[in-house]
């Protein structure tokens, strides 16, 4: 007899949620999102009674694109890269919960709108502005230590898997999230990027920015690409000290190599 075990999804819209049980079968390698889909196929919960087919997002299926984030046995993790067996070994009981985001606003099901995210890499403008040259010439060297660094921050999908792990990020509180705070620390680290370092940083040094953040270090815990995040913050905590004294003094800003 094949195994079984059930998804126990805390769905629905604003104001009206509810817990529902779905019954599967395992199969080899299955994971929360072919777990989903299956059910999808046939949304029949455990009470034999068929119910609308769960929502929940999905993109690239390969832990990159950051569109599945959910709450799995109270983790917050990608769905795609959750194995079945795994989560049972590990719980020892056949019933795993899935749960939408509690750090944003929901949609529906397992849908969270996530909009804040990317509007706090606007804010602190996390792009290097270029001209329309195809011809750059000579770039300036970045150092190996540099590159790994904005290699390992640059791998950040926007999953909000770091919000939602932060006691900081909460309906009281405007701080802006980890996420944000190592884009600053990305993008100033650029040779080009660097020159609207005072663009990026103004905004950590306002209300929300990087005093708001309680170093609670959970965000670098439940990181799916393992960012040093609080290396971020610290990073961007010293440099915020200095653009304020900049700020007090007028001093012009000089090229750190």
């Amino acid at each position: 007899m094949a195994e079984s075990y059930i998804l126990k999804i805390y769905r629905g819209s604003p104001s009206q949620q509810y817990w529902e049980e779905f019954p599967l079968e395992l199969v080899p390698f299955a994971n929360v999102i072919t777990s989903l889909m299956e059910i999808q196929k046939n949304p029949v919960n455990l009470k034999g009674e068929k119910v609308t087919p769960v929502a929940w997002e999905m993109g690239c299926l390969e832990e990159v694109c950051g569109s599945c984030s959910m709450l799995i046995n109270g983790y917050p993790r990608q769905a795609c890269t959750a194995l079945i067996k795994p989560l049972i070994d590990k719980s020892g009981s056949s019933t795993i919960t899935l749960a939408p985001f509690t750090k944003f606003p929901l949609v529906r099901d397992l849908i969270v709108d996530r909009s804040i995210m990317f509007e706090n890499l606007k804010k602190v403008h996390a792009w290097i502005d270029v001209d329309s040259s195809f011809e750059r010439g000579n770039n300036p060297r970045i150092s190996q230590a540099k590159q790994h660094m904005m290699y390992t921050t640059s791998t950040c999908m926007t999953c909000g898997c770091c919000s939602e792990g932060c006691p900081q990020v909460n309906a009281q509180s405007k701080f802006i999230g980890p996420a944000a705070v190592a884009q600053v620390r990305l993008f100033n680290a650029h040779p080009i990027g660097k020159m609207q370092s005072r663009q990026r940083l103004q905004p950590m040094m306002e209300e929300g920015g990087i005093a708001d953040c309680g170093n609670a270090q959970n965000c670098v815990k439940v990181c799916p690409k393992k960012i040093p995040l609080t290396d971020a913050i610290a990073a961007i905590s010293r440099d915020v000290t200095r653009q304020a004294f900049k700020n007090i003094f007028s001093l012009p800003e000089r090229d750190d190599g």
